[in-house]
């Protein structure tokens, strides 16, 4: 199937605006400031097959045949992150949305599931920490459906805390990838194995992660009593190291460093004949990782955002798209910079878009 490309992929047209959402108060309040600033969006993307899942998947999918399915994963969210359960029921209501298609928004790689999607990109990250230099964690965004026209920024600031954290989101998510104020960046790649189950989705994870930790560390431990819906593997970055941490159901593997890089296929040795990757997929994840490390070793340690951006914006590691929505593509780049407090990002093809950078505080500030 093709479908035309919706940012600035196709090389003609602007590139894609990255809203800025104000996402302040009690979870109910953050929901529905997030909802009500979207709301139009949102429920146009809803309505072209279920947030695109119909365009993507073999055959077409109604609200009515997912709710078993969604009821499932309300309830352990509800259970293990009751706080973003009722974020969600504030977005759907600020956005004019029932609560099960808010709950759609934030499952739909869930849904989609990995046996029936060939995986092409899905993600090539990196980080360094440590040493005189600020610590950085950059990687590409790799995904299907075409949505680029879904990005947005949201600055989350929660009552009755100090905490405060810059979120990238696509479509309505809670979570995707950023940094908090206690200097905790998250970033993650999609790794292919286990049971896929109702759980906490990682995406969620990552949001509960910058909500309620404030390093490496405390996110690794927060991480052990969670019980995540698929697999994934996390990067974390804070001032003094970097992590991965890969998870295969209810286990996982830490690696740390100084620098850390990760692409789409297991690396540890444990979880490595668990990997479900197909093979041409895992030779790209190869080659990806092997490039990025290459890269990242020829860049300095004072190296700006801008200077990450050219290594993310060069294939291998940038994934052009052919037109077709069940292929992933680069959608994005991100540069996030924790011990700054930034997170720039070049939205749609980074080949072909300029940036956007934002900080905790002040909220937005102009391009590096």
């Amino acid at each position: 199937m093709t479908r035309t490309p919706t940012g600035d992929t196709a090389g003609t047209g602007p590139p894609p605006h990255v809203p800025l959402i104000l996402a302040h108060g009690t979870p109910y309040t953050r929901g529905h400031r997030h909802g009500t600033a979207l709301g139009a969006r949102l429920r146009t993307f809803v309505g072209d097959g279920l947030a695109r899942l119909s365009h993507i998947l073999p055959g077409p999918l109604s609200l009515e045949s997912l709710r078993p399915l969604l009821a499932a994963h309300r309830a352990e969210i509800e259970t293990q992150a009751p706080r973003l359960m009722a974020e969600i029921r504030g977005l759907a209501a600020g956005a004019g949305l029932s609560e099960e298609e808010a709950l759609l928004l934030q499952l739909r790689r869930e849904i989609m599931g990995y046996r029936r999607i060939p995986t092409a990109g899905d993600c090539t990250t990196y980080a360094r920490a440590g040493g005189d230099a600020p610590p950085v964690l950059a990687q590409t965004v790799d995904l299907n459906g075409d949505l680029d026209d879904q990005i947005s920024v949201l600055r989350v600031a929660p009552a009755g805390s100090p905490r405060r954290s810059l979120v990238l989101s696509f479509g309505g998510l809670l979570g995707y990838l950023g940094i908090n104020s206690d200097g905790l960046a998250v970033g993650l790649n999609l790794v292919l194995g286990g049971t896929w189950r109702p759980g906490l989705p990682p995406y969620l994870a990552i949001r509960h992660l910058l909500d309620i930790t404030s390093g490496v560390d405390e996110a690794v431990r927060e991480l052990r009593g969670l019980r995540l819906t698929s697999s994934r593997t996390l990067v974390l970055c804070d001032t003094r190291k970097t992590a991965w941490v890969e998870v295969l159901g209810d286990d996982l593997r830490v690696a740390e460093a100084a620098v850390t890089t990760h692409t789409n296929h297991y690396l540890h040795p444990d979880f490595a004949p668990h990997d479900a990757l197909n093979v041409f997929a895992r030779n790209f994840s190869r080659l990806r990782l092997e490039t990025c490390r290459r890269e990242l070793a020829a860049l300095p340690p004072e190296a700006r955002a801008e200077d990450h951006f050219a290594v993310l914006s060069r294939p291998p590691l940038r994934v052009e798209g052919n037109g077709d929505i069940r292929r992933e593509r680069t959608v994005a780049a991100v540069v996030l910079r924790p011990g700054l407090g930034e997170l720039h990002v070049r939205p749609g093809d980074p080949a072909r878009s300029r940036t956007r950078s934002f900080r905790l505080d002040p909220a937005e500030v102009t391009s590096p």
